[in-house]
């Protein structure tokens, strides 16, 4: 068995359940939790696992909403508005994209008033951003 199919059967299991002990891991992957150890550990170490995180049905939050912005920089202030984007609390996760927007945002709020004044005063006030296209998640489906 390959070093490199190992590490995609035990990051199979990460990905599916990112709780799962090192023991479930061990047994769904078929190796030893010393093996388990010490692949998460280079894989933690080398930047391939980057975090740890748990997948949220927006409806079942009591008063949480969340929106994917795609946002739109003007590229000579790409940089700086980045940077400032970075810093927003409300928001949750920030990407790079090579579709239709030059970011992608996750944001949580507490409803979708908030959100909204989040996009309109935070983010498109930024000198640079020349435009948000927010999608308001509703139901989880998977």
């Amino acid at each position: 068995m390959s070093a490199e199919a190992t590490e995609e059967r035990i990051l199979s299991v990460l990905e599916e359940d990112a709780q799962a002990s090192y023991s479930e891991i061990a047994e769904q992957a078929g190796v030893s939790k010393p093996t388990v150890r010490k692949y998460i550990n280079q894989l933690e170490e080398e930047g391939v696992i980057v975090g740890y995180s748990a997948d949220v049905d927006p409806k079942k939050l009591s008063s949480q909403s969340i929106a994917i912005v795609g946002i739109d920089i003007e590229s000579e202030r790409y940089v700086e508005v980045t940077q400032a984007l970075k810093e927003l609390d409300a928001i949750e996760a920030l990407y790079t994209s090579s579709g239709d927007h030059t970011l992608m945002a996750e944001l949580r709020a507490t409803d979708g008033d908030e959100l909204g004044d989040i996009i309109n005063e935070q983010i498109t006030s930024l000198e640079g951003v020349s435009a948000a296209h927010p999608s308001f998640l509703q139901e989880r489906l998977k």
